[in-house]
C-alpha cells in the first residue's frame, strides 16, 4: 500500500521500508530579505525593519523556518514634512569641565562675556569604553546625574550649545559622546536647565 508520511513512525517503528526515499526531509526555505524599512517615527531613536517570507513550509521534520522579521536601531533626523529634526537628538559632545577655566580667559581677553548655562542629566548608559583612558571619565556610572556647561565658544551665536537637549520630550532619552574616546559614549535624560550655574569639579562636563 501507499507510504504515508507520518513522522511518528520513526518513534513507533513502523515506517514502511522506502519511508526515507518516500517521505524525504524538506527544510524551510524562506525568501531574500527586503530593503530596510525607514525608521518607525522620526526625530526620535527608534527602529527600521526588514521582512521575509516562507516560500516553501518544512515537511517530514525538515529544518524549522527561521525568523521572518529583524529589527535595527535607528534615528531619523529629518520629518516626514523635510524639515530638520529638533537639536536634541544630535549627541551632545562633551569635555572635561576643566577645559572651560581656559576659556573663559580667553573670552576675557577678547572682551566676550557672554553668559553661558548649565544643564542638568542623568545617565542612563554608557558604554565600556567609558571605564578606560582618561580621568575625568572615571567614576561614571547609571544613575548618576552629571552637570554640563554651555560656555562660548559652544555657545552658538549666543542661543543654544549643540545637543543640550533643549526641546525634548519628558524622559527622553538623549544621546552624548566623550571627545577624545569615541568608545565612550551613551544615553542620558535631561533633567533641568539653570541659567546661572556652576558646576561641581566632580562629574562636570562642558559641550563642545
Amino acid at each position: 500500500g501507499p507510504c504515508y508520511c507520518d513522522q511518528a513512525c520513526a518513534r513507533t517503528l513502523d515506517c514502511c521500508h522506502d519511508y526515507a526515499q518516500a517521505c524525504p526531509a524538506i527544510p524551510c526555505v524562506v525568501s531574500q530579505w527586503s530593503a530596510w524599512s525607514g525608521c518607525a517615527e522620526p526625530c526620535k531613536t527608534t527602529h527600521r525593519v526588514r521582512t521575509r517570507h516562507i516560500i516553501q513550509e518544512p515537511r517530514n521534520g525538515g529544518a524549522a523556518c527561521p525568523a521572518l522579521e529583524e529589527r535595527a536601531g535607528c534615528v531619523e533626523y529629518w520629518t516626514r514634512q523635510g524639515t530638520e529634526c529638533q537639536q536634541s537628538l544630535i549627541p551632545a559632545l562633551i569635555t572635561t569641565g576643566g577645559f572651560g577655566k581656559e576659556r573663559k580667559k580667553r573670552a576675557a581677553a577678547d572682551g566676550s562675556q557672554r553668559a553661558g548655562y548649565c544643564v542638568q542629566f542623568q545617565l542612563v548608559s554608557l558604554a565600556p569604553g567609558c571605564r578606560h583612558r582618561q580621568p575625568w571619565l572615571s567614576g561614571l556610572r547609571e544613575g548618576l546625574g552629571v552637570c554640563v556647561q554651555c560656555q562660548p565658544p559652544a555657545l552658538r551665536r549666543g542661543q543654544r550649545c549643540r545637543g543640550d537637549g533643549a526641546g525634548s520630550l519628558q524622559n527622553q532619552l538623549l544621546h552624548w559622546q566623550a571627545v577624545g574616546n569615541h568608545r565612550c559614549k551613551g544615553t542620558w535624560r535631561r533633567i533641568r536647565q539653570l541659567d546661572t550655574c556652576s558646576c561641581p569639579s566632580v562629574h562636570s562636563f562642558l559641550f563642545i
